[in-house]
């Protein structure tokens, strides 16, 4: 396969869409678009990005999809919600690109927790699931909105005041037993002929915003793969689903809830060798897959990022290379990173720097390529590098004499290391 299909992801600026820009950014054959309903993170990690679709329950939802899938020639939409994987999914007849989904009827069931448990009915994994309040006979116990993502709007509920209270506020809820014991979610993937081929669970071990901040992998026992393969044989999905599952009083595992679509977490099962969303659209692409699992230990914890736009233009980078290309004997890869972004960028990178030994050897030492710049201006202990400088530059340097001098005499941005960051360009 040599043609590269063009991918839009919708929204752009979830968890999920920012798991399925990292899984496929660097893809061959793939090129991303986003689009999103209001400005928002997508913009600082899409080249190609659309902000102002309707939300998936308008009428002219299917329409607007259209317009930017003629407008880019999309082959492919890759929902990033669940609603919008419901909504794609039931309006697929109308859309002139093919949605990554699973099963029509797989998606409309696992979008309510409710008719999950019902389609489910008498399945050994199943929470004591209560139908109204009156039901309710012990607590404490746990609800959760039947239509909703992550464990966004879940609550312990304790007394039947409490209970009363809770479902006073219209929202359809899952009434099920308190479960006290560790919740993990188990990432599945299932190839073109229905066969599970891949099942692998991870801890939640810290929940922010209803979404897992701190995962890691653990080991598919017995009672998880028993779980994941009759969930397969009922439902019929196509590549990546994952399902939630928490431990009884009992240690026994019961299911909280299946969601047929990319999970934000999935980079851990990423990170072992499985990229989830680049296997799901080879299976839609009708390709035989092999999966490979380094099988070692790995854990993340996620935290919130800082993206960057500026209004700076130029066209020069000067850059220093004593305690900022190198640093404590280590060559600094955040500044190496966006030195080879501004050189593929068509900027003009120039070593300015007082380094005390041969400045060529130092590079070679470091494996830094002295042809990435095109000049290299070796300055005298006592000269002045804003005499080297012209305009419509920026200059970096951990000193901050140096910077004080550059920005009076030069009138150009200078940047400590810590600033570096500002200029990376994140999108694809």
């Amino acid at each position: 396969m040599t043609e590269v299909k063009n991918v839009l992801v919708i929204p752009a600026g979830t968890e999920i869409a920012l798991e399925i820009n990292n899984a496929l950014r660097c893809s061959k054959f793939v090129k991303l678009f986003g689009a999103t309903s209001v400005p928002c993170h997508a913009e600082f990690v899409y080249e190609n990005c659309v902000s102002d679709i309707p939300f998936p329950e308008s009428p002219d939802f299917a329409e607007k999809v259209n317009e930017i899938v003629e407008r880019f020639g999309i082959d492919y939409i890759y929902p990033a919600h669940d609603s919008v994987l419901l909504a794609l999914t039931q309006q697929q007849n109308k859309l002139k690109a093919k949605v990554v989904t699973s099963a029509k009827e797989t998606v409309e069931i696992t979008r309510s927790k409710n008719r999950t448990y019902e389609f489910l009915k008498g399945a050994f994994y199943l929470p004591v699931i209560y139908k109204n309040a009156e039901e309710v006979k012990t607590f404490p116990i746990f609800i959760k909105p039947a239509v909703g993502q992550g464990s966004v709007g879940a609550k312990r509920i304790d007394s039947r005041e409490a209970l009363t209270e809770a479902l006073s506020d219209g929202v359809e809820y899952a009434i099920c037993e308190y479960l006290p014991g560790d919740e993990f979610t188990v990432d599945c993937f299932t190839d073109k002929n229905g066969v599970l081929r891949f099942i692998s669970p991870r801890s939640r071990a810290r929940i922010r915003a209803g979404i897992s901040v701190r995962s890691e992998k653990k080991v598919c026992d017995d009672g998880i793969r028993a779980i994941a393969e009759d969930i397969n044989s009922r439902f019929s999905f196509t590549g990546a689903w994952f399902f939630q599952v928490k431990r009884n009083a009992r240690g026994e595992y019961r299911l909280l809830e299946i969601a047929p679509r990319i999970a934000g977490t999935m980079s851990v099962t990423r990170n072992l060798g499985v990229n989830m969303p680049m296997l799901t659209l080879f299976t839609l692409w009708g390709y035989d897959v092999d999966i490979i699992d380094n099988g070692n230990e790995i854990l993340l914890d996620r935290a919130f990022i800082s993206r960057f736009k500026t209004d700076i233009e130029y066209s020069n980078v000067y850059v220093d290379f004593d305690d900022t290309m190198v640093i404590r004997g280590e060559v600094n890869g955040f500044l190496m990173m966006f030195l080879y972004q501004a050189h593929d960028k068509g900027k003009k990178l120039y070593l300015l720097t007082k380094h005390a030994k041969d400045i060529y050897e130092s590079l070679e030492k470091y494996a830094i390529s002295a042809k990435l710049f095109e000049k290299i201006i070796h300055i005298p202990p006592d000269g002045e590098k804003y005499e080297y400088i012209r305009p419509d530059s920026i200059f970096i340097d951990d000193s901050f004499g140096e910077r004080v001098k550059i920005h009076k005499k030069c009138g150009i941005p200078v940047f400590d290391m810590d600033m570096a960051e500002s200029l990376i360009d994140w999108r694809v």
